[in-house]
């Protein structure tokens, strides 16, 4: 079976839990589409889980690219040729964004890696794909973490920029293609918010899955794509 799950932000007992009640195995294919770091308790216990299993497939999320960003920058040595350089004003804005989006949990957990498994941590994320695709049935699967910004109809997939992937919020009553058989499978933004429940929303064109598993009314949401059950934890 083919899965969708978004948005973890570090609760990885609702992750486990989720594995556990759809019976993942080494059969199955689970795409996680982003945010999987920040705000939650353990967004590196979830890292090194995914890092596990060949067959879990991430997609890059902005929280997620953000947290490579900044940790990037803080896990260079300073040393007496870079010091005056290596943290620019920009660099301290960013983290700045980043703790106050949530980034406190990734950096705590971060910094008591031994510096080897740090190094695997960021390589890891920097192969977060910024999107895929995937045919199950007569139906095709846009997989994403946000959505596809500032939409048209002739516009390859690799024409979009990061923000329109990973930051600009998809309008799930839009009606994307007229191939009533393509979806845009989408995180980023709690459903809550376009549907006033934390449960999955299926549209004409869009499958939102954020559930809102970072705060205290949501829920962790999976989605299988050969039958289209759902799941929450």
């Amino acid at each position: 079976m083919i899965y969708a799950m978004s948005d973890i932000h570090g609760k990885y007992d609702r992750y486990i839990a989720m594995l556990e009640k759809i019976k993942f195995s080494d059969e199955d294919s689970l795409f996680i589409l982003g945010d999987v770091v920040d705000r939650g308790e353990d967004p590196i216990k979830v890292l090194k889980d995914m890092m596990e299993r060949p067959n879990v497939f991430p997609i890059m999320g902005n929280h997620d690219l953000l947290a490579l960003q900044v940790l990037r920058k803080l896990s260079v040595e300073i040393t007496a040729e870079n010091y005056d350089c290596q943290i620019n004003s920009d660099d301290m804005q960013m983290l700045i964004d980043w703790m106050n989006e949530g980034g406190a949990p990734t950096i705590e957990q971060f910094r008591r890696l031994p510096v080897e498994e740090r190094e695997d941590i960021l390589n890891y994320i920097a192969e977060f794909s910024m999107y895929d695709t995937i045919d199950v049935g007569e139906k095709t699967f846009i997989l994403v973490h946000a959505g596809l910004g500032n939409f048209r109809p002739d516009k390859k997939l690799s024409e979009y920029t990061q923000y329109e992937l990973m930051m600009m919020r998809t309008d799930p009553f839009a009606v994307y293609f007229e191939d009533e058989s393509v979806f845009i499978v989408s995180g980023h933004t709690p459903t809550y918010y376009f549907s006033g429940k934390s449960e999955i929303l299926i549209t004409e064109s869009s499958i939102c899955i954020d559930c809102g598993a970072c705060f205290s009314h949501g829920k962790l949401a999976c989605i299988c794509l050969d039958t289209m059950e759902e799941f929450y934890v």
